[in-house]
């Protein structure tokens, strides 16, 4: 008899229910992702105005800036990511912390210590870079660090939920900011990264407590056992490494097959929609909708994304579960990309709000199908190697749209200067469109090797 799918319901409040039966290390590594979504999402919504009237940047350079941290922390993890083999999981997640913390004090010390903001390297430019460079390193091993333990705590029947319980947490803290507004307006942004600072010093506390050594030791060898697998090996044991030659790295490499770098890097431009929540929509609600209740709490904008995707998820994933992959990925960058032009007619709080829900339902339409794909097509030998990769299209795409989005804020909605948002919003749903309108024109090709 067919075992009976959860329906979307069960589907949303399952992970609640194992989050609370979970092992103890797995409940703690949760809690801090939880606290750590809050405060990456927190950071960079605010980083914008914070570059350009705390620091003394314009929308350009400050642009660059968010671009810089947004782009290097998926560099830094492929640069670092290793070290946390060497470490050991939870010391590399005790070590990240601690350097985060360092990190958000310069970056909070940068525009509240009385720095000088004079020229384009002032010294409150400086401290802030130093800050920046430091919570690269710090992110370098945290991601890796959190979802190692993932891994090293949960078994065949668990590991699926405790990937997802970790995805939805780190949603659900970056919604958590959109209740910032009367502690912005109370303390400044300064303060609310200063209390961003010492919200990562309870997390390196609590991962410190809850994540003991024994705790830590007793959970990987229970979940090894029922795995039926040897007990680990010591952090930094040797292993038997295989010599491949460059010719046969090359010719073996995901980014050889042709279809499979299409279909990454033609996701590009809708992917932009993604960077232009924190490049673009923190400064466009506070300028264009200037002396409104939206302008004076913007952060409810800027984070319904978050709360939306860990409340569709679940449910879009229950209803298109048996839809054809490639089809819902056309669909799902239609969807998302096409409201894009519903911000073209102008400033319009309807538009606004329509253009936040019909982008994020989009987004959950396609993005868990991408992993999909990506993972179907994938040799089960070369599995993470498909996974690292398929990151490499998201480092470029908050790289690229870094480089331009602040110039768009300075030329059509400059401070006290005349708005023209609606032609703003129309240049970036053309790069968006662009997503969907290629894949359908290459469906013949991509079907011929297309898995799934």
């Amino acid at each position: 008899m067919q075992e009976k799918q959860p329906g979307p319901l069960q589907q949303i409040t399952q992970p609640f229910i194992d989050a609370a039966r979970a092992p103890r290390p797995l409940w703690g590594n949760n809690l801090q992702y939880l606290i750590e979504g809050f405060m990456y999402f927190g950071v960079l919504n605010y980083l914008v105005i914070y570059c350009v009237e705390n620091i003394g940047t314009n929308e350009l350079q400050a642009g660059w800036v968010v671009t810089i941290l947004a782009g290097g922390i998926t560099f830094s993890q492929f640069l670092l990511g290793g070290l946390v083999d060497r470490w050991g999981t939870r010391k590399g997640l005790l070590i990240a912390l601690g350097v985060l913390v360092a990190g958000r004090a310069l970056l909070a010390a940068s525009g509240t210590m009385g720095f000088s903001t004079e020229g384009d390297f002032s010294p409150a430019f400086l401290v802030l870079m130093s800050g920046i460079v430091i919570i690269l390193l710090g992110y370098g091993f945290y991601e890796p660090a959190s979802y190692s333990i993932v891994r090293q705590v949960t078994t065949a029947k668990t590991s699926a939920m405790g990937f997802a319980m970790l995805y939805a947490l780190m949603n659900l803290g970056g919604w958590l900011p959109s209740f910032l507004a009367p502690a912005r307006r109370a303390i400044g942004i300064g303060g609310l990264y200063w209390m961003f600072t010492g919200l990562t010093a309870v997390a390196l506390l609590l991962v410190a407590i809850i994540l003991n050594k024994r705790t830590m030791d007793d959970a990987i060898a229970s979940a090894r056992r029922e795995r039926g697998q040897e007990p680990a090996p010591e952090p930094g044991a040797d292993k038997p490494k295989r010599k491949v030659s460059l010719r046969q790295w090359l010719r073996e490499h995901p980014m050889a097959d042709p279809r499979f770098s299409f279909f990454i890097f033609v996701l590009i431009p809708v992917q932009t929609l993604f960077a232009h929540n924190y490049l673009t929509i923190p400064l466009y609600v506070k300028r264009v909708y200037e002396d409104t209740w939206m302008g004076a709490n913007y952060e409810v904008i800027v984070n319904l994304n978050p709360l939306l995707i860990f409340l569709l998820v679940p449910i879009v994933a229950a209803l298109t579960h048996k839809k054809d992959v490639y089809r819902m990925m056309v669909v799902g960058t239609t969807i998302m990309a096409a409201p894009t032009f519903l911000l073209a007619f102008g400033p319009s709080v309807p538009m606004l709000i329509s253009y936040i829900f019909i982008m994020t339902l989009g987004e959950a339409i396609w993005q868990p199908r991408f992993l999909q794909y990506v993972a179907e097509t994938a040799p089960e030998d070369k599995m993470g190697a498909y996974l690292g990769v398929a990151r490499l299209p998201w480092f470029l795409t908050k790289m690229i749209t870094g480089l331009y989005a602040g110039w768009f804020l300075m030329h059509y909605i400059p401070e006290g200067g005349p708005m023209h948002s609606g032609t703003m919003w129309f240049w970036h749903g053309m790069v968006a469109i662009a997503t969907p309108i290629l894949l359908v024109l290459a469906t013949r090709w991509m079907r011929k090797g297309f898995t799934g």
